[in-house]
């Protein structure tokens, strides 16, 4: 699976501002609209996507509308729904642009804009994916958009509202928009359980190489580096989006009723405690590297020292071949009868002699 910052589509330089030009993956399957009205009482869903269906509500309306988007792929879909509930083109721009920072804004016409990432796991090439999620909060309805996923993402949400479960039925959109951002932010945890089990295991073979562990397969500084990039990848999706939900809190927006704002705070508090999380991961991991090639140093220097040491026994040895290794007609050992087995016995004394020495100075 490529990076998401791999883009097969670019907005092109000098186009107008406004222009709706998907930035993202190719897509195989049609934008899908879903239509969801709900009070406390009771609930509807609209899944067939006609666009007709999807206008703003009345204001006398007694439901909460969603308007759940699934696919920002097809700008011209994206256009006519935004035609509809007479949406800005920026913010329509926005909306299908994945390299936009998570953000909020006010609008003139009196909506709200938030813009975030969802994070997902790839546990078999280890990599964490960010899907481009926007929101736009009007009066009595939240318009949800997403990047097309084979699985629906709020489906969690969904069922708590068909099951009447929790606070949703009885909050208006601005709980609900909370509810779907805590379900992304909830998400950042999986994700960093998913770092943080790597990490361990990284750790764990560092250790059992450096205490001298045989057959221990040894951790490479690619998997640290990719590590490294996976958690700075994650900071640059998650660090806008403490400001963002802080400014929301702070300017104390119309459309957000004052009872959603104690949720809004613990939001900003679990976001808080995921850059926390993600900072420390990314100070660990320049120790786990100085580790790794200590350790590596480390065994290196065993080996030289354990090539050393036999160096040292065969050194005299091979001194002693080479005298009598001259062949000199001169040489009266080379007529001893038994100066075969003195000279080997000699060899012997002196290798023993080498290694009882280096022995008691702890060197072998």
């Amino acid at each position: 699976m490529s990076r998401r910052r791999y883009k097969t589509g670019q907005k092109q330089a000098g186009a107008s501002p406004g222009t709706i030009t998907y930035v993202g993956r190719e897509v195989a399957h049609a934008t899908r609209i879903s239509r969801i009205e709900y009070n406390t009482a009771e609930y509807h869903i609209d899944g067939s996507g006609r666009l007709s269906n999807c206008r703003i509500p009345a204001a006398s309306t007694p439901f909460v509308t969603w308007i759940d988007v699934d696919g920002i792929h097809q700008p011209q879909v994206i256009e006519a729904l935004g035609q509809q509930f007479n949406l800005h083109p920026l913010l329509l721009e926005d909306v299908v642009n994945t390299e936009q920072k998570p953000k909020s804004e006010a609008y003139d016409d009196g909506v709200l804009f938030v813009t975030l990432k969802m994070l997902h796991c790839h546990n078999r090439i280890s990599e964490i994916d960010a899907e481009h999620i926007s929101f736009v909060l009007g009066p009595n309805y939240l318009i949800s958009f997403q990047e097309e996923r084979t699985s629906d993402i709020f489906t969690p949400v969904l069922d708590r509202i068909k099951a009447s479960a929790g606070k949703t039925r009885r909050n208006g959109p601005d709980y609900l928009m909370y509810a779907l951002m805590d379900l992304i932010v909830d998400r950042y945890f999986e994700v960093l359980d998913f770092i943080g089990t790597q990490l361990d295991k990284l750790e764990d073979r560092i250790v059992q190489v450096q205490v001298g562990g045989n057959g221990v397969q040894q951790p490479t500084l690619t998997e640290l580096y990719s590590l490294k990039r996976e958690l700075t990848y994650t900071r640059r999706m998650v660090w806008p989006l403490r400001d963002m939900i802080g400014a929301l809190i702070r300017e104390e927006h119309p459309l957000i009723q004052p009872g959603t704002l104690p949720y809004l705070r613990d939001l900003y508090d679990h976001v808080t405690q995921v850059i926390e999380t993600i900072d420390s991961y990314r100070e660990l991991i320049p120790g786990l590297m100085d580790v790794y090639l200590s350790t590596m140093s480390n065994r290196m220097n065993s080996v030289m020292k354990t090539l050393t040491i036999f160096s040292a026994i065969f050194m005299p040895l091979t001194f002693i071949a080479g005298i009598y290794g001259m062949n000199f007609e001169n040489m009266p050992e080379l007529k001893t009868t038994n100066g075969y087995f003195i000279t080997l016995g000699v060899m012997a004394a002196t290798a023993a002699g080498l290694i009882i020495y280096f022995r008691r100075r702890g060197w072998m």
